[in-house]
């Protein structure tokens, strides 16, 4: 196993949209088990593939350190079929990262998908998972957490992220 790279605003890898994940994938799991990896590492409780540049229907979550009856997911070619219950709550990205924001999101989904062994799996979700599940399959269709703040908000980001560059640079 290995820690990846992640990924981080501007790159354009992470504005792609990710196809689906083939059957006969050869990596597959080798992919998963590093994902999962680089999630820990990184002190995250999800991560799409896109996000360590692999443009696949793949996400890795683990909410363990908030419910502790939660085990680790992995979900392959996930979609979402039922959102309900709009909530505002304050959200963070590996991809961009020491930036937090206020998104409203689903309260409540239902995700439907692949466990890493090609098995359907149908998960219902609340709370902290059900942002998690729905930020991370954002990233599988090219959306940041950028993307659903207001654009007042979005413009006070880009000036201080310019600035956050230029600042690195000199």
């Amino acid at each position: 196993m290995a820690i990846l790279e992640v990924r981080k605003y501007p790159d354009d890898v992470l504005r792609q949209k990710s196809g689906p994940v083939e059957k006969d994938d050869k990596g597959l799991q080798l992919l998963i088990d590093d994902m999962i990896e680089t999630m820990h590492a990184s002190f995250g409780i999800g991560l799409a593939a896109p996000q360590v540049g692999v443009h696949k229907r793949l996400i890795v979550v683990d909410i363990s350190h908030y419910d502790e009856e939660r085990d680790l997911l992995v979900l392959i070619n996930p979609e979402i079929g039922l959102a309900e219950e709009l909530v505002d709550s304050e959200e963070g990205c590996l991809s961009v990262p020491e930036f937090t924001a206020h998104i409203k999101r689903a309260g409540r989904v239902v995700v439907k998908g692949l466990d890493r062994d090609g098995n359907s799996i149908e998960i219902e979700a609340t709370g902290i998972l059900a942002r998690a599940l729905q930020h991370e399959i954002d990233h599988l269709d090219g959306v940041l957490i950028i993307d659903r703040m207001s654009a007042i908000k979005r413009e006070f980001f880009e000036k201080r992220h310019q600035k956050a560059l230029k600042e690195a640079k000199d």
